[in-house]
């Protein structure tokens, strides 16, 4: 499908006899409409991708709300049931790096519309067909997939698969949860990855940590908490104006990012017990050189290039550890551990501070900026703004 024939809208939608009365953000119901299976009982918001093929002229299907009896047995239509025996009412999502991809044009990741992007969601059980979870139990969502393959946050309502769904810690809200969101969590996973190197595999204890890409939502989370353990963060960024910002979340150090440019020696003078590397390519060479022995890199993302160009010098001489972080597959026991860490290791005052709280509209101001690296912190859609 050519991704040039997608629009990025904002729609009202509202049931009615089992179809979706379907509007723009302009109060409009257009000629041209999409066949949205939607997710919601009533009536709400969602921001998706618009394939325009001509339906029946303003309602498409909402066949996965149609009583069993009644529903079509076509295979597309139960297909639109896949997605989960869990509804949830969203109250919060995050605006990540990958959602601004797929925003612009589905990113190489979404390729079947209409769709409805976002990575994460927290909010409130509405109903349940899995004991696990009842009705008005708060819930974090993120990765499975999400907002690439099944419908996503950026909506008033998300139905998903219960084994998806983490419960939501008790020292933690559905605001404060998708402040850290995806990036949170695995600003999380990095942190503990770069702290194995002392437990799990009892080496000697951290003392330096570099963190790339520092004013990033994964990189500002990982200074907070790798500071909170009591560790020396040097923070790389190109952001000569953010110093006093990464310095307040606990940096100790800033270091331009043009020092790990160019060429780099097999090994350098090793610098840094631990490295949280959140952008991936030409520049991971000069840190591998510059990781002491039994260093651990946690690589997270690759906004930098998919690419690397090294030896097996600093891996087999000082037996440093790659360290890759998949926090959508994580194992629903680490997702446990890790939210039930979260709230003794974040300042949410200061996240807080660096979180712009968007409405639907203000999402799709803001996520051209989050490519073109012209937005710091983190941004979070409150579905009820």
């Amino acid at each position: 499908m050519n991704l040039s024939n997608q629009k990025i809208e904002l729609f009202r939608y509202k049931l009615q006899n089992g179809k979706i009365d379907y509007f723009d953000s302009t109060g409009k119901s257009p000629a041209n409409t999409c066949g949205w299976t939607s997710l919601k009982p009533t009536s709400g918001w969602l921001v998706g991708f618009e394939e325009c093929v001509s339906v029946s002229p303003t309602f498409a299907d909402f066949s996965s709300l149609i009583p069993e009896t009644t529903k079509p047995t076509s295979p597309e239509d139960k297909e639109s049931l896949k997605d989960g025996n869990v509804l949830v009412k969203v109250d919060y999502s995050s605006l990540n790096y990958k959602d601004a991809m797929i925003l612009k044009d589905g990113g190489r990741i979404v390729r079947k519309f209409p769709f409805v992007p976002g990575i994460d969601f927290s909010g409130v059980v509405v109903e349940s067909a899995d004991d696990k979870f009842k009705k008005d139990d708060n819930v974090i969502l993120t990765g499975f997939r999400v907002g690439e393959s099944y419908f996503g946050g950026f909506s008033q309502y998300a139905k998903v698969d219960s084994n998806f769904l983490v419960k939501m810690p008790k020292d933690l809200d559905n605001k404060k949860s998708m402040m850290l969101g995806t990036a949170g969590f695995t600003a999380l996973l990095c942190s503990f990855a770069v702290k194995a190197k002392e437990e799990l595999l009892l080496g000697t204890k951290v003392k330096d940590v570099l963190v790339t890409g520092a004013t990033g939502g994964v990189g500002s989370v990982a200074i907070m908490v790798l500071s909170k353990m009591g560790y020396d963060v040097h923070a790389v960024t190109g952001k000569k104006d953010k110093t006093d910002y990464l310095k307040d979340l606990g940096a100790k150090n800033i270091i331009d990012r043009k020092e790990f440019e160019g060429e780099s020696k097999l090994l350098e003078k090793g610098i840094w017990d631990g490295v949280v590397d959140t952008v991936g390519g030409p520049a991971l060479t000069k840190i591998f050189a510059q990781t002491k022995p039994g260093g651990i890199v946690a690589a997270c993302g690759n906004a930098g290039g998919n690419k690397i160009n090294t030896t097996v010098m600093p891996f087999i001489i000082r037996g440093v550890k790659l360290w890759g972080i998949d926090s959508s597959g994580s194992s629903l026991k680490r997702r446990e551990f890790v939210w039930g860490q979260a709230a003794k290791l974040i300042d949410f005052t200061k996240v807080q501070g660096f979180t712009k709280e968007l409405s639907f509209n203000e999402l799709l101001e803001t996520y051209p900026k989050l490519i073109k690296g012209e937005f710091s912190g983190r941004a979070i859609l409150n579905t009820n703004k």
